[in-house]
C-alpha cells in the first residue's frame, strides 16, 4: 500500500488576495508575490526521510525561515508515522511507502530513489529513518545525504547509545551530524555537540538532552550545506574553505552556535 499526501509548497498560494476595485491587477500585491517567489527559489530543496515521530523534522520545519533551505518533501517507510502528519500540517508533500509490500530491499530502495528524485532535492536528510539504506541508494545521493546520530561518533555506532554510555560510565555524551556512506554511522563528520554525564543521569534524561541538541545543530548543519559554506571534498569537510576537526565542528550543550 502506498499513501500519498501532496500539497503545493509555494507560500504565495496562501497569501490573502486583495481585490482591486479598478479591475486592474494590484501592482503592490504582484510585488509581494514576486518577492515571495524569489525568496523561495533561492532556497535549496531538502527531502527528509523518517520512520517515526519526526521531532527532528519539526525542528527543521520550524527553523527553515531563518535558513537557506526549504523542506519540499517528506518520505517514510512507515505509512502511519506521525512525522508525515507534521509535514501535512506544514503543507509539505508527504509520502508513505509501506516497505512490507515490496518483494525485496532492492525493490523498495529502487522505488525510494524514484520518489525522492521526483522532488529534485539538493540535499536528503535522514531524521530518525530506521531502515538501513542499500549501497545503491547511498551512492545515488553521495555527498547529498546526511544523518544525525545520538553519540559522539566514532564511539557507539548503532542502537542503544544511551544505555551503553551509562553502562560504560562515560562522562561525556552527545550527537553527531555526518555524511552518510554505505558503512553504518561512518561518514565524514559535520557537527558534533557534547554534554557532561553525571552519576545521577538516566537513559530518558540523556535522551531528552541529546534530542534538544539535535534540534539545534541539525537545522544549522543543513543550512551550512545548502548555503554553500560547508562542503565535502573527498573525505574532508571544509567550512568557509577551511578544514574542520575530523570529529566535526565542536559545540557544547550550553553553546550551540558557531563561533
Amino acid at each position: 500500500m502506498v499513501i500519498l499526501w501532496c500539497f503545493n509548497n509555494r507560500p504565495d498560494q496562501y497569501l490573502a488576495r486583495v481585490p482591486c476595485h479598478s479591475g486592474q491587477p494590484d501592482s503592490n500585491h504582484k510585488t509581494i508575490e514576486s518577492i515571495q517567489e524569489t525568496a523561495v527559489s533561492e532556497k535549496k530543496r531538502v527531502v527528509v526521510l523518517l520512520s517515526g515521530n519526526g521531532s527532528n523534522l519539526q525542528a527543521l520545519l520550524d527553523q527553515e525561515h531563518h535558513y537557506s533551505y526549504q523542506i519540499v518533501g517528506v518520505v517514510s517507510n512507515v505509512p502511519e508515522a506521525y512525522g508525515l502528519e507534521r509535514a501535512r500540517q506544514h503543507k509539505v508533500a508527504a509520502l508513505g511507502l509501506d516497505y512490507k509490500i515490496f518483494s525485496s530491499r532492492g525493490a523498495f530502495d529502487q522505488r525510494l530513489v524514484e520518489e525522492v528524485n521526483r522532488f529534485e532535492p539538493d540535499l536528503v536528510v535522514l531524521a530518525g529513518y530506521m531502515k538501513i539504506l542499500s549501497p545503491e541508494f547511498v551512492e545515488k545521493f553521495a555527498g547529498r545525504l546526511i544523518n544525525v546520530h545520538p553519540s559522539l561518533l566514532p564511539e557507539y555506532k548503532g542502537l542503544g547509545t544511551y544505555r551503553r554510555v551509562l553502562a560504560d560510565k562515560k562522562t561525556r555524551h552527545g550527537c553527531t551530524v555526518h555524511f552518510v556512506t554505505p558503512e553504518l554511522d561512518s561518514g565524514a563528520h559535520i557537527i558534533q555537540a557534547s554534554m557532561s554525564v553525571g552519576p545521577g543521569d538516566n537513559e530518558e534524561g540523556l535522551k531528552q538532552r541529546v534530542q534538544a541538541m539535535e534540534h539545534q545543530i541539525y537545522p544549522l548543519a543543513v543550512h551550512l550545506i545548502t548555503s554553500g559554506r560547508l562542503q565535502l571534498k573527498g573525505d574532508n569537510v571544509l567550512l568557509d574553505d577551511h578544514p574542520i576537526d575530523p570529529l566535526g565542528y565542536q559545540l557544547l550543550e550550553n553553546a550551540l552556535e558557531l563561533a
